[in-house]
């Protein structure tokens, strides 16, 4: 049997985030998925959505059909668990960050403001979700986006605060591209 009939996918990975700007060239996930453009650190690992809508014109008699694509959405959730006041300002358009000091004690504080449609900033990023396998080879999936969930933030005594991330993706080239979707191809695997 062929090694890749065999590849079995195991585990979470990683979100990486950089803002995009239009016209930008889409990178390489393997040279994207560095250090520093890691997001967080996730829970409940991440999941990708794909889903078609489609029209089919059809005779009266059931005898001719065609069927077109007619529109498209891609979703990309996982759970943020590590965050700051900056990974907010990333899942929120209209958050604005700002930093302030204190003369008690030479404090320092992260203020971030959400809110006022007039403050939406139209950002987009390359976001990439790595998941790591030695074994088989790394996969990357690729969207050009943006969170369209809001966020809510929930504070308990016995666990971890987990912000739930929808980035919805949008057109990346002229081709209409949603999802880039790379795998590791390991020494050894047959085409």
């Amino acid at each position: 049997m062929a090694a890749e009939a065999e590849r079995i996918i195991l585990g979470s990975g990683y979100i990486h985030v950089a803002t995009f700007t239009k016209g930008q060239a889409i990178p390489n996930p393997e040279d994207f998925c560095k250090d520093e453009t890691l997001f967080a650190y996730i829970k409940g690992g991440a999941t990708i959505e794909y889903k078609p809508e489609f029209y089919e014109a059809k005779d009266d008699m059931g005898k001719v059909a065609k069927t077109v694509v007619t529109e498209e959405e891609v979703t990309l959730k996982s759970g943020i668990m590590t965050f700051t006041g900056n990974t907010l300002a990333k899942l929120c358009d209209t958050a604005r960050v700002s930093e302030r000091e204190t003369a008690e004690k030479n404090k320092k504080y992260r203020v971030v403001k959400v809110g006022g449609a007039g403050n939406a900033r139209g950002a987009k990023y390359v976001i990439c979700f790595h998941h790591v396998d030695a074994v088989d080879g790394d996969i990357y999936l690729m969207i050009i986006g943006q969170n369209q969930a809001g966020f809510s933030l929930s504070f308990a005594k016995d666990s971890e605060t987990v912000v739930d991330a929808e980035f919805h993706a949008l057109p990346m080239d002229g081709e209409g591209t949603l999802i880039v979707y790379t795998e590791e191809i390991v020494d050894g695997e047959e085409e």
